[in-house]
């Protein structure tokens, strides 16, 4: 099998390719990534030496790009990772986020119906679903809540769900959706929560967190979703959303102690600062159907997971501090 993994130099990408690459030895990966400031070739380098992986390096919104690519290369799978993602740039600056997620997607799915795949599957996110109460621990979010999102990211990843949905709808195209709970891992680019919180952590520089810190998510380790995609991919139903959740409901401030527990920093770093604009209470996932139908299961709790984590980054400073440096982006040389 031939697979197309677009936006795989980016975090959860990157781990996808990892994973897949060393699972199917017998299959075909090619990564499609415009190497944009969250895109890092650095993610993904140790790959490029394996007869089953392949990197292209081109924008999802290029029609005659990812037109002349599909023609080649006559793929099976499309998994569409490529997105812009981080919340407050997308208050900054909607635009970019329209035009990649919604725009890129449709480009996407248009090659898929032009050249014909077995399923297109798009990587979405629990933010589409907005949140909820604080107070109301016993609601989750499940795939048949309405969407109703809060930010430029979240409406132009919802956009881009509805999108695909009519494309299966309107032309029989086979789709599937993930929608996912905040993920943590290798290779997160340090604009996110945990990255960023280590980092500064290490080098005793203040930490910033959102009004009183006390917004709830929940946390997966990006293998557990990665192993949701994939068997998304191989045995969900066309048309359906299937959601992953990590069953690991943290506020904000807790992740940020533990974290500095584990580095032996004091929380007198913690720096409360001005709230997100529209900043959503709470993130629950219900990931029921997901487990009933594809037998998927959590391999990671919280505890074990963060502590990974953290220690890769530790083993790993020269990866962060390439992306301070700027160096990352001189990984690749087209």
């Amino acid at each position: 099998m031939k697979y197309l993994v677009t936006g795989g130099a980016g975090f959860i990408g990157s781990n996808f390719l990892h994973y897949m690459t060393s699972t199917y030895k017998e299959d075909m990966f090619i990564c499609l990534d415009a190497l944009t400031y969250a895109g890092n070739y650095n993610n993904i380098k140790s790959l490029e030496t394996l007869p089953n992986f392949k990197f292209i390096h081109g924008d999802i919104t290029n029609r005659e790009l990812v037109d002349k690519l599909f023609e080649e290369e006559k793929f099976d799978y499309v998994v569409n990772f490529a997105a812009e993602s981080h919340v407050d740039n997308s208050i900054k600056n909607p635009s970019i986020f329209l035009t990649t997620n919604i725009l890129g997607t449709q480009t996407l799915m248009d090659a898929c119906r032009k050249y014909g795949i077995k399923r297109f599957h798009q990587v979405s996110t629990d933010e589409v679903y907005g949140d909820l109460p604080l107070d109301r621990p016993d609601l989750l979010f499940e795939e048949t809540n309405p969407i109703k999102a809060s930010s430029p990211y979240s409406a132009s990843k919802a956009g881009a769900d509805l999108l695909v949905l009519a494309y299966h709808r309107t032309f029989g195209l086979p789709v599937t959706i993930s929608r996912c709970s905040n993920n943590y891992g290798p290779y997160q680019f340090p604009e996110k929560l945990i990255p960023v919180v280590i980092s500064k952590a290490l080098n005793n520089e203040n930490i910033p967190v959102y009004g009183n810190g006390l917004n709830v998510r929940d946390w997966i380790h990006v293998h557990d979703h990665n192993v949701g995609v994939d068997l998304i991919i191989k045995h969900g139903r066309d048309g359906e959303i299937y959601n992953l959740g990590g069953h690991s409901e943290r506020t904000n401030l807790d992740v940020v102690k533990t974290i500095l527990k584990q580095l032996g920093k004091p929380e007198s770093l913690i720096t409360f600062v001005t709230d997100r604009p529209g900043h959503d209470l709470r993130y629950a996932i219900d990931s029921k159907k997901t487990e009933k139908e594809l037998g998927w299961k959590l391999t990671y709790n919280f505890e074990d997971g963060i502590k990974d984590t953290v220690d890769w980054y530790l083993n790993n400073q020269d990866w962060i501090n390439d992306i301070k440096s700027g160096s990352y982006k001189e990984a690749y040389k087209d």
